[in-house]
């Protein structure tokens, strides 16, 4: 027969001994010491912490969306009140041609000597300039009281922000100071059709304060609508061949030679150390402002005398008066600058294989300062 219960205790519902004594066995039943069991419920207490802090960042940051996402709806609302012209500029209002900033810029000195009356422009360097992909640019100086007398610097290939790193003198004494004008022209080097402007740069030489070195940036301004060429351009090829020492030069053709000139004809000079060494000629054309010649011409030329070599080809004809005259001249070798020195390194640089070029006809008289020729004098004839 079973015990009777306690008049004493209480009566506990049913199922409740069974919970209260499941614990008890199960800690009793566990190997584990009491101190490992308090370590475990300690860091399962933190574990649910961390992740009841993760849920309720995460709401916290949808709560702080709710707010812009209304505003992305507000948006739509006034969608509108917006006026075209503000979502869609007046092409007009981006920027005109005669912004600066168009244009690019050009770092150059300039420093005025008393003693020798020369000016010194040095050409540091482009930046900015524009142009429809990559350009190979080169700048042309001149002075206004110098007319058909400029310098040229190296072309730059396929970059925006040349380096020129190039300096040229003008002799200007000071009475002419206050008149003249310091002319720069960015170009884009073209080798079959015109160059075409970049950029330009005109600095009144008598508003600026030559005592002292000046160097700076300065804005281009827009490049002129064309480039005059009142002398016209001429076609050569050239072809070096260094094994056999022979040089060939063909004549192709001219174009912009002005009218009323007739049997126009190309001298070809080879010049060592500054003296003439070798020379050719072309057979005359009838008066053409476009003659085509298409004349090969072969000079030797050892490989130890190609640095010391300039090239000389100069347009002749015959004017209203029927005397013969220079018409323009191209100076490409040691003593050129500018495209034809540039033409020059290439055909060495491409040995045996001809390289043509169309090139600026620049005044005869520039041309032999630059090799320091002295014009030929008449003698006198002996009186009979």
């Amino acid at each position: 027969m079973g015990r009777p219960p306690d008049a004493h205790s209480t009566l506990a519902p049913a199922g409740t001994t069974e919970v209260l004594g499941l614990i008890p066995d199960l800690v009793a039943r566990t190997p584990w010491p009491y101190w490992a069991l308090a370590v475990v419920t300690l860091a399962a207490g933190v574990f649910i912490a961390l992740c009841l802090l993760c849920v309720c960042r995460r709401r916290r940051r949808r709560r702080r969306k709710e707010p812009g996402d209304k505003e992305a709806v507000g948006l739509g609302s006034a969608r509108s009140t917006i006026t075209p012209h503000l979502v869609q500029p007046d092409v007009d209002n981006l920027g005109s041609p005669g912004e600066p900033q168009q244009w690019g810029r050009l770092q150059l000195s300039l420093e005025y000597d008393c003693g020798s009356q020369e000016i010194r422009v040095c050409l540091k360097q482009a930046a900015d300039l524009k142009a429809t992909g990559t350009a190979d640019p080169y700048a042309r100086v001149s002075l206004s009281t110098q007319a058909g007398r400029w310098h040229e610097t190296k072309v730059h290939r396929g970059v925006l922000c040349p380096v020129f790193d190039e300096t040229c003198c003008f002799h200007v004494p000071q009475a002419e100071l206050p008149e003249a004008t310091l002319q720069v022209q960015l170009l884009d080097f073209k080798r079959f059709s015109g160059h075409e402007p970049l950029g330009a740069l005109s600095l009144p030489l008598g508003a600026m304060d030559l005592q002292h070195v000046l160097e700076r940036w300065y804005q281009l301004g827009p490049p002129g609508s064309a480039e005059t060429e009142p002398l016209g351009e001429l076609c050569v090829s050239l072809r070096y061949v260094p094994g056999a020492g022979r040089l060939s030069v063909v004549v192709l053709e001219a174009r912009g030679l002005r009218s009323g000139l007739t049997e126009l004809y190309v001298k070809v000079q080879l010049m060592l150390d500054q003296r003439k060494w070798k020379k050719r000629r072309t057979s005359a054309r009838k008066g053409s402002a476009s003659p085509y010649f298409n004349e090969a011409f072969t000079f030797p030329l050892p490989v130890g005398e190609v640095q010391s070599v300039d090239l000389v080809l100069a347009v002749w004809a015959r004017g209203p008066q029927l005397r013969a005259e220079p018409v323009g001249k191209v100076l490409l070798g040691a003593h050129a600058s500018g495209q034809p020195l540039q033409h020059w390194a290439d055909v060495l640089a491409h040995a045996r294989r001809p390289v043509a070029q169309w090139h600026r006809l620049r005044p005869a008289g520039e041309v032999d300062r630059v090799l320091a020729l002295r014009p030929r004098r008449r003698l006198p004839l002996p009186h009979s």
